[in-house]
């Protein structure tokens, strides 16, 4: 199996993936701590957030958790946070070009689409997998499981807005994961140190995606 493919069905077996974006850069790194003290696996760091390349490799060196680089919309972005060891690229839009660059580093590119017809654009520019973003504005679960029925075999990932006690409902209306961003990532909470209270949060979350058995 390819390197690619082993990526994604990691991706698929943690079922949440948290989407990392801050104001300030340390509280993205605290961020990452808390929340894989709490169980999670894998970490999608904007390049919204600042000093994003530069955490991407800090965490590559220092974790064995599996470091994405989201809201990448340029190739040039994309090279840049693979050379800094980023494992997978997540774009919140059809980029047809960031799949080719993607694969020559054998890792898997997640295109955002919102419509069908977006949906089928990044399935022609050989995504690997497609983010539905922003999903809660779109109809949530039931939107997610009518794309399923129609783009059978495609690999799905809602984000945006998702609450905690929706992941199973996501995941059972044919998600392969979802993206957890606020929720998860709360800088209010991070900056007073609340890690109590991101800890409990997390491990709801953890239960709600352990629940489902594919």
């Amino acid at each position: 199996m390819s390197e690619n493919k082993t990526i994604l069905n990691k991706l698929s077996g943690f079922r949440v993936i948290p989407v990392i974006r801050t104001k300030v850069a340390e509280n993205a790194v605290t961020a990452v701590q808390w929340l894989s003290e709490a169980g999670f696996r894998t970490f999608e760091i904007t390049l919204t957030t600042p000093d994003a390349i530069k955490i991407i490799a800090r965490l590559i060196s220092k974790t064995d958790a599996l470091i994405g680089a989201g809201t990448v919309t340029s190739v040039n972005q994309a090279k840049q946070c693979i050379e800094a060891g980023a494992q997978y690229i997540v774009s919140p839009c059809v980029v047809p070009d960031l799949p080719a660059i993607c694969h020559q580093y054998d890792i898997p590119c997640i295109l955002g689409a919102c419509t069908p017809t977006e949906l089928h654009l990044a399935m022609q520019a050989e995504a690997d997998a497609i983010k539905i973003f922003p999903v809660s504005l779109m109809g949530g679960s039931t939107y997610i499981k009518t794309l399923s029925s129609i783009f059978t075999g495609v690999p799905l990932i809602p984000t945006g807005g998702i609450k905690p006690n929706e992941v199973q409902e996501y995941l059972e209306s044919g998600a392969i994961c979802v993206g957890l961003g606020g929720v998860l990532v709360n800088e209010t909470l991070i900056q007073q140190g609340e890690r109590r209270k991101i800890l409990k949060i997390s491990l709801e979350i953890i239960q709600q995606a352990t629940k489902y058995s594919s």
